[in-house]
């Protein structure tokens, strides 16, 4: 059973999930409430919407019993014809949530400087390939673009292309928008691994795929910013019987609300994913993170390159993180399901343990400290220095704010990096490191970046 259970995890992490991640939200919120998992916490209008989702999620449940948490967070976020990411632009003031890339440019030029880095670091290779897991509207992809523009001559002789791993048609559509200027027809044949392609307003060609594995082996740099916050996470808690699993079910004095229950014996989850040495009470555990870490591991480790992951996080410590945004706001997780979104906070830890020690591990580091460390200060001077527009220079002022204050996306967000072991050391010892200070080879981002 448990086999069965890892094989379906599988099948899931292979359709992929949009990466279109939520930063802080547009407005600068204190921390997020730490909502326990029987709680609740919406407007009683808000208890009384069915939504269709809904109403499936219920006949489900009546015909096969309570569902795990990550089916639920599954259906709600890529149900094919009523999920959350697969018709909506749910990004920006007037969607649900904001991300870095559309707060300020700096952070999508810091990240194609970092990209660039690493690839110098790795001895120019002919090509580079960078993929990028759910790109949401693309603006992070279009910053890097620019950077890689603007550095023409050094990358002049190396051969770039741009693969999007993305789920959702309506995304995809804002993407190619974005990146190309133009509206790009979906290819015909269904059964190629690329479902469209197109050029970038700098000649560069893009292609968008449905899961990472359709992606050609080869020289890749790989990035995920609020990606994996997004996949589908199993919720423990601890009780004198033993590990039990978090389950959903209907409320039985409201047939249209769901509740969590506890399974009442052990699942094939909780003797599968639960560590013996597990100290904590409460724990959320997403087995579709450790698949894909696995699949960028095999190929960093057979192909070289680098990933580079950013997202709201933890080092193994937190317990209950699983929550809902709407309208930039806290939303109850069980109620209107398909109408918000769905977010946990990534265990770093156990993405450092995925990959098995077959390839260095940086971090998890603060943004504030990535960032600073990439050069931000220098970069904001530059840009206030050339721009005269008031306006203009009150946005910039308050974009780096909004990214590096510990009290909003500062302290929020974590960097987190895969290597190949011979990229930080010359020796055959395997390296994972919180911090790069004891590497022979830096690493920008991890260990400051000089200028010049």
């Amino acid at each position: 059973m448990a086999r069965l259970l890892a094989r379906r995890a599988q099948l899931a992490a292979a359709r992929g999930v949009s990466g279109l991640k939520r930063l802080l939200r547009h407005h600068a919120l204190p921390p997020a409430p730490r909502r326990r998992c029987f709680g609740s916490g919406s407007k009683a209008e808000d208890r009384g919407q069915v939504t269709p989702l809904l109403k499936h999620l219920t006949f489900k449940i009546k015909s096969t019993g309570p569902i795990t948490v990550a089916e639920y967070m599954r259906e709600a976020l890529t149900n094919p014809v009523e999920g959350y990411y697969m018709h909506h632009d749910m990004l920006g003031e007037k969607g649900d949530f904001i991300t870095s890339p559309e707060i300020s440019q700096i952070f999508g030029e810091l990240i194609g400087i970092w990209y660039v880095s690493e690839w110098i670091a790795t001895g120019k290779p002919k090509t580079l390939q960078l993929v990028e897991l759910g790109p949401g509207r693309g603006t992070l992809t279009d910053d890097i673009l620019r950077v890689f523009n603007q550095l023409g001559s050094l990358l002049s002789k190396c051969d770039i292309s741009i693969h999007l791993v993305e789920v959702s048609p309506k995304l995809s559509e804002i993407q190619a928008l974005t990146l190309t200027g133009e509206n790009i027809q979906s290819e015909l044949d269904i059964a190629a691994p690329v479902y469209m392609k197109g050029i970038s307003k700098t000649g560069i060609p893009i292609f968008w795929y449905q899961q990472l594995q359709d992606v050609p082996q080869g020289t890749s740099f790989y990035l995920a910013h609020e990606f994996f916050d997004a996949l589908p996470i199993h919720k423990f808690q601890r009780t004198e019987q033993g590990w039990r699993e978090v389950l959903i079910d209907i409320d039985p004095k409201v047939p249209d609300q769901l509740r969590f229950v506890l399974a009442p014996s052990a699942t094939p989850a909780s003797e599968y994913f639960i560590q013996d040495q597990e100290t904590r009470d409460h724990v959320e555990i997403c087995p579709d993170a450790g698949i894909i870490i696995q699949r960028l591991t095999d190929r960093i480790q057979e192909d070289g390159g680098a990933a580079l992951i950013a997202d709201y996080g933890h080092n193994g410590n937190k317990t209950d993180t699983f929550r809902s945004f709407r309208n930039h706001k806290l939303h109850d997780v069980l109620i209107a399901p398909g109408t918000a979104d769905l977010t946990a906070d990534v265990d770093f830890s156990y993405l450092r343990t995925m990959t098995q020690g077959r390839v260095a591990t940086l971090g998890p580091i603060k943004q504030q400290e990535f960032l600073k460390n990439m050069g931000i200060d220098v970069r904001l001077q530059v840009l206030l220095r050339n721009i005269s527009d008031t306006a203009m220079r009150e946005q910039l002022l308050q974009g780096y704010d909004m990214l590096m204050n510990p009290k909003k996306m500062g302290d929020r967000f974590n960097f987190f990096g895969l290597l190949p072991h011979q990229r930080l050391t010359h020796s055959d010892q395997k390296v994972s490191l919180q911090h790069s200070k004891s590497l022979s080879t830096p690493v920008a981002g991890f260990g400051e970046l000089v200028w010049k």
